[in-house]
């Protein structure tokens, strides 16, 4: 049986993260989940954070890693764990998807005229790989916060 991508049986409506609503003003709908999950929809963060988020050459990855990094520091400067739990999931999707190209011409694990066969590993971009490093890096700095973690200790524990 061939490895099929998760998104083919996705169930939008049991999905945790909504886009109708402003996380920001309703703060305690936000659930940390796993991993990068809401990224893409939660509220005004993803507008506020998605301009900075680049991969394509290792300068851009530094210069984009550095922004969502510093803020994820201003976001806890003000008491604002979504923002800060964004900005995190922001890093990790930026060493996900650029080691998702690294690995993979285009980008793509599956492929779609194929049944959804898993390509080919290591046809992609090994510039990406160095902008994956540089993700990753901030990404890890940023969860091993001690302040990060006790508030998400803290909104996992009340909220999810």
């Amino acid at each position: 049986m061939s490895e099929r991508p998760s998104y083919l049986n996705f169930d939008k409506d049991a999905y945790g993260w909504k886009p109708n609503i402003d996380y920001r003003q309703t703060p305690e709908a936000y659930r940390v989940g796993k991993g990068e999950q809401g990224v893409l929809i939660v509220e005004p963060y993803k507008s506020e954070m998605t301009p900075h988020w680049r991969f394509r050459t290792p300068e851009i990855a530094r210069a984009s890693a550095d922004t969502l990094y510093a803020m994820f520091h201003d976001y806890l400067e003000d008491d604002d764990f979504v923002g800060a739990d964004m900005a995190r999931k922001f890093l990790q999707m930026g060493y996900t998807r650029a080691r998702r190209y690294a690995n993979y011409k285009g980008g793509r694990k599956y492929d779609r005229d194929k049944d959804y066969a898993p390509k080919e590993r290591g046809t992609g971009d090994p510039v990406k790989a160095e902008s994956a490093r540089i993700f990753y890096e901030l990404w890890r700095k940023a969860e091993a916060d001690p302040e990060y973690a006790a508030r998400k200790s803290a909104w996992k524990t009340q909220y999810g």
